[in-house]
Order: structure tokens, then sequence, then C-alpha cells
């Protein structure tokens, strides 16, 4: 039997027009004057939808020609007027711009990422990172879907979020083997660990959550970027207290004296963190600025340790050469923080790795893996004999 070879009706015209995948613009436009009026209204959007998806411009409602499709099928009917076609055009522009814009809104909104100028001012903190940029989400359900596709967070969340998900079964496996390795270990030596892995885990933990939510409305990444904040403060304590229970084992009242201070000094770095204004982008090098600080109280009572009982004891009971390192690794990592580098130097080419802020997180992983190695070496001296008995 002969193929049909007729014309071709309207719907089907249209409909061949936006099959998804087959489409060519140019073609499509056409059939803005032979489809039935009460079809362009939904159709249309489906077609500025498959356009849109298939254009890579950031202009997603905009062909090669630089011109919006509204603004070609005008065109192309104006060209028509002498054949009738402009009366049809204009009973459906209006429903064919409107379907644009409409088509246009629902895509902007299933985008995965967006570039610096598309950002709400919220959202905005490092000018230097240009791309990658996840849009305002709103709900916690999609910004925690954003763990599944790469975006300029991404190095960020996981940095830390496996890092903190690793230290709980560290902590107790450690717990095993302290709690049994020597006759004369103590709860006071569990306790000490627990401060250290509690600290890193709720730093570690509070800063993949705060990166992972930042995009759904200014409260809450304002919530998570305080706690993001605190959670610096936790590792930092966390690490001190350990650090002074060996350093005056047999000075108790030493051992108390810089607990005290730390605590205090991390009450106060707290408080600082949770004010609005010092969470700003123009706050950056006094954010930077403390947390160096803080670390560096440590100071304070290795000094006064060193002048007790000596460098070289100090290197075994402490783990003095551990503690130097970390506190390097710290400051190294919060300069180049502070410094916006390397993003710094090459504007947009560090959008998803290799920027400031993916540097910093990777320091702070390897200086607290720096103190715990020092911590084990300490626990090993005190109750492996080798320590001299307390007075």
């Amino acid at each position: 039997m002969a193929r049909h070879s007729g014309p071709t009706s309207p719907v089907m015209g249209w409909n061949n027009c936006v099959r998804w995948g087959s489409f060519e613009p140019p073609a499509c436009l056409s059939c803005l004057h032979n489809a039935p009026a009460n079809l362009v209204n939904f159709n249309l959007i489906n077609f500025e939808m498959f356009f849109v998806l298939k254009t890579t411009s950031i202009r997603l409602n905009r062909n090669g020609s630089g011109m919006s499709l509204y603004q070609r099928a005008k065109k192309n009917s104006s060209q028509r007027e002498g054949h009738g076609h402009l009366s049809r055009f204009s009973a459906n522009e209006s429903v064919v711009e409107k379907a644009t814009d409409t088509a246009t809104e629902i895509a902007s909104k299933i985008r995965r990422t967006v570039h610096w100028d598309e950002l709400e001012s919220w959202q905005r903190d490092n000018h230097l990172i240009h791309t990658g940029y996840r849009p305002a989400s709103g709900s916690f359900t999609v910004s925690f879907r954003s763990l599944g596709y790469v975006h300029n967070e991404t190095v960020n969340i996981y940095t830390h979020l496996l890092p903190a998900l690793s230290a709980i079964p560290l902590a107790f496996y450690l717990y095993k083997a302290i709690s049994t390795r020597y006759d004369s270990a103590t709860h006071g030596d569990v306790l000490a660990f627990g401060c250290f892995f509690a600290g890193a885990a709720f730093c570690l933990g509070m800063s993949s959550i705060y990166h992972t939510i930042s995009n759904h409305s200014p409260a809450v990444a304002r919530i998570g970027n305080a706690m993001d904040y605190i959670g610096i403060v936790a590792l930092i304590t966390g690490s001190f207290i350990p650090s002074v229970y060996y350093g005056f084992y047999c000075v108790p009242k030493f051992m108390k004296m810089y607990w005290t201070m730390i605590l205090l000094i991390g009450a106060g770095c707290t408080i600082v963190s949770i004010t609005p204004r010092f969470r700003t982008p123009a706050w950056r090098p006094f954010r930077a600025g403390m947390f160096i600080s803080m670390g560096l109280s440590a100071v304070f009572p290795v000094l006064h340790g060193v002048s007790i009982f000596g460098v070289e004891l100090m290197l075994k009971q402490i783990g003095l050469f551990w503690l130097v390192l970390q506190g390097a690794l710290y400051i190294i990592g919060a300069i180049i923080y502070a410094a916006r580098v390397p993003e710094l130097w090459y504007p947009g080419g560090f959008d998803i790795l290799g920027s400031s802020h993916q540097i910093f997180h990777m320091f702070v992983v390897m200086a607290a893996v720096a103190h715990l190695t020092g911590l084990l070496q300490a626990f090993d001296y005190r109750h492996s004999g080798l320590a001299l008995p307390c007075l």
C-alpha cells in the first residue's frame, strides 16, 4: 500500500516540532504560524523548555542569533505580513510572550548552578569565585540533594564530612585500645581523648552541614555560619584540654589554670561568633586573626612547660613536635583563607577545585591529624614506664 503523502495536520506538525531531542529552533519557529491557537499556550512551553534545556548559554531563553524566541517569531511574522500571516501572529503573540517568560522562569528554578552575578546579595561572599553557585533553595531537601552533584561547595562539604564521619568509629576503636593497652591507663585518659574527638567531630560536622545548607535562606545561612565558627572554637578547645592534661600531668594546679584560660577564651570567641556583624565578608581578616590568636594561646602552657621540664622532656610528654606542626598548619591555612589565594591570582580559575576555602579545610584536617598523633605519643610516654613518676 502506498504511503500517504498528504499534507501534515497542524497538530501533527507542531508535535513533531517539539519532539525531545530532534527539534531545531528555526524550523519550529515556523510552527507558531501553523499551530492551532488552543495548542500554542501549552505546547510552546514545552518547546521553550526543550530549547532551554539543550542550550548552554547563560541566557537560556535566547537562540544563537541573540534574539529571544518571541523576537524571532515576531520578525518572521513581519516578513510574512504581505501573505496574510500577521493576523494569526497578533492573536497569539501575547500567549507566546507569556509562555516564553514562564518557561524561562521554570528553567531558572531547575538549574543546578548559577553565576556570581545571578546570586542574591546574602549569598555573596567571595567575588573571586565566579561560577558553580547553587541558587537559593528555600528547602532543606533541595539543599541536601546538592550532595549528589558537583558545585563550588562540594569540596568544602566532603573534606570535612568524611573526616567527621570517620571520627566516630575511630574514637570507639581508640577507646578500646587505650583502656586495655596499659594497666595504668585511667578514665582521665579516656576523657582527654574524648574531648579531642568530640571537638573534632563537632567542628567538622558543623562545617559540612553549614556548607550544605548555606544556600537555603538568609536566616538559615546565618545560623549555619555561626555554628561553623563555634565548631572551630570547639576543635581548638577540645585539642587544648588533652595536651594540657599530659603536659602538666603531675602538676594539677597548672592543668586547671590553663583549662580555665582556654574555656574563657573559647566562651569569648563563641560570643563574637554569634554576632551578626562578625559574619560579614568585611570581617574576614578579623575572623582569621581571632582564630589564629586562640590557637596561639597554646604557646603559654607550652613555654611554661618547657621552663619547668625542658624541651627534651616536653617533646615526649606533650608531643611537642606535633603541636608545633599543628599550629603551623592552622596558621598557614588561616593566612591562605584570609588572603583568598590562589583565586586572587586567577579569578574564576578555582571555582570548583583549589580555592582558598577548600585549602583551608584540608589544612584544618591535617592539623587535627597532627594533634592526634602527638596525643598518642604523649599517652604512650606517660603509661609505658618511660615517664618519671609523679612526686
